[in-house]
């Protein structure tokens, strides 16, 4: 179809479909409406069908749309829905690409940027970050305070810098609760 049906309406909105985009499930949703979902989601998946549930992985919007490309909240529309079946869309366009559009998209920023939304996010990525780092420290050869020359003292910036990552963590598991809590 290149049009949505005459008699239905957006099933997200519950109004007319504005830049109308059919889905790969053949669901017809307003072009920013189902944008609006994706953006509400996670950042690194396709959002799902309202209606079915499925992965939307491909959006292809109306042909009327496509002929309003030069009205400006057209044009932006189009260009969410072309990231969108970008990033989503099945077809590999090489490492560096995959890793830009997944890892650099204004829509991570902006949920990195979003105080309601960042906090497991963040939390996350700074968890993994301080393990990471300090496993590497700790493992690693190169010691701020040598074991082989100090001996047992060697061993303190180690137990310093697992104590520090134990501490980290801690608090940022009780940031978590705080918010999951509503802060009070």
């Amino acid at each position: 179809m290149n049009a949505p049906p005459e008699n239905e309406v957006c099933s997200i909105c519950h109004g007319h479909f504005n830049t109308p985009c059919q889905s790969n499930c053949s669901h017809w949703f307003c072009g920013n409406c189902i944008m609006l979902v994706w953006r509400h989601g996670s950042t690194l998946r396709p959002c799902k069908c309202p209606l079915c549930r499925r992965p939307i992985s491909l959006l292809v919007p109306s042909e009327e749309t496509v002929r309003s490309r030069n009205d400006a909240t057209v044009s932006e529309v189009l260009h969410d829905v072309e990231t969108y079946n970008r990033v989503f869309g099945g077809q590999s366009s090489g490492l560096i690409q995959d890793a830009r559009s997944s890892l650099l998209t204004p829509k991570l920023l902006r949920e990195m940027m979003d105080p309601r939304r960042t906090l497991p996010l963040v939390i996350r990525a700074r968890v993994y970050i301080a393990l990471i780092l300090s496993a590497i420290y700790i493992i690693s050869p190169i010691d701020i305070i040598p074991e082989g020359v100090l001996g047992v003292i060697g061993l303190l910036d180690d137990l310093l810098i697992a104590l520090i990552c134990f501490l980290h963590v801690a608090a940022l598991y009780r940031s978590v609760l705080y918010f999951r809590h509503g802060g009070s």
